[in-house]
């Protein structure tokens, strides 16, 4: 069994190996160090991901990986972990169940778990289920001691002291049911918002596309709707995400952006359109792929308490002040490693139980 000194110079040797292989792929370059033939195992992985699931491009997955290799490095897992008494943890085994919408969607649970001192007992979903296993088998090349404290399980799980469970709200009930006996985390749907106030710079507006294309949309990060002033016009908003046009070259993306406008037309519903983005006045904040919703609020104050209402349907908030701990633009899918989803501290729930 690896120890906490063991496991954090793991996590900061996987830093240092994504920041390599990110660096190496977009020069082309052969690596010449020790990790060469990792570097090429990666490479035909992420091109086995793609092909299992055709919203996991090269280019999203790279992006997920860049995101990975700023965070894990020594100061930034020193800071996360500081404030908690890791050597008071108590070794358990942890049941992770992933979802499988966007690249490494579970790889922020995965961590916490080993890195505090627990074993992973990983369920992927089969929309993402060949990056992680390589990514612990790596970790296993550089510190052995980690075989142990790695499993994954395609079937039922069993032998599990902790759940961790993100789906669906559908899925969310099932996760309720069979796991409600353990201590458990279970997310359920949760989307992001951006706030705008007519006054945002071009580029603003174009990070803001960030937040909504980065991933297609997939990821309950991205900003899937809009709180605008009630005169306010999109006019600088769809010049300024113009730049993302090439999206709809991507048939996964156009597919679903020509069903949502044709249901969309069939329905008479208004609605606006780029020629690769769609805008629906809708008070919900689920919006389908190639859309996002949006509403325009009168007073700040109104829209301030609206959205602590909602809280539980929140994910991310973008833009503004209104509300405490909001997001600049094109932020979104960069969280730091004590950015929790759900704002459910994860560390601090397997220290306690």
């Amino acid at each position: 069994m690896a120890t906490l000194e063991q496991r954090f110079n793991a996590f900061i040797k996987l830093g240092e190996f994504f920041r390599n292989f990110t660096k190496t792929s977009s020069d082309n370059l052969s690596p010449v160090d020790d990790d060469n033939e990792w570097y090429q195992k990666f490479e035909s992985a992420i091109t086995l991901a793609g092909h299992k699931n055709g919203w996991f491009t090269k280019q999203q997955v790279m992006f997920a990986i860049g995101a990975w290799a700023e965070q894990l490095n020594e100061k930034n897992l020193n800071e996360w972990l500081l404030p908690y008494p890791l050597e008071n943890n108590t070794h358990k085994i942890v049941a992770i169940i992933m979802a499988g919408n966007i690249p490494l969607v579970g790889f922020h649970d995965f961590v916490a778990t080993l890195i505090s001192g627990n074993q992973v007992l990983a369920k992927c979903s089969s929309n993402d289920n060949i990056l992680l296993p390589f990514i612990a088998n790596y970790l296993i090349h550089i510190e052995p001691g980690l075989a142990s404290e790695i499993e994954f399980s395609e079937g039922r799980l069993t032998k599990f002291d902790v759940v961790i469970a993100t789906g669906s709200n559908n899925t969310a009930r099932y996760f309720a049911h069979y796991f409600g006996n353990k201590p458990n985390i279970i997310r359920k749907n949760r989307n992001s918002i951006a706030i705008l106030s007519g006054e945002e710079t071009k580029e603003q507006l174009n990070e803001l596309g960030e937040d909504i294309f980065r991933y297609y949309g997939l990821g309950c990060r991205n900003v899937s709707k809009l709180f605008v002033p009630k005169e306010y016009s999109f006019d600088d908003f769809f010049k300024s995400i113009n730049t993302y046009q090439s999206l709809i070259d991507q048939n996964k993306y156009a597919n679903n952006y020509d069903y949502n406008k044709a249901v969309y037309l069939m329905s008479e519903f208004q609605f606006l359109d780029n020629g690769f983005f769609l805008l629906k006045e809708d008070v919900g904040y689920a919006s389908p792929i190639g859309t996002a919703f949006y509403e325009r609020y009168t007073t700040t104050e109104e829209l301030r308490k609206k959205l602590l209402r909602d809280s539980d349907q929140i994910q991310c908030i973008v833009g503004g002040d209104i509300i405490e701990n909001s997001l600049p633009f094109g932020k979104t899918q960069k969280p730091d490693l004590w950015d929790y989803a759900d704002g459910i501290d994860t560390v601090e729930f397997l220290l306690k139980t």
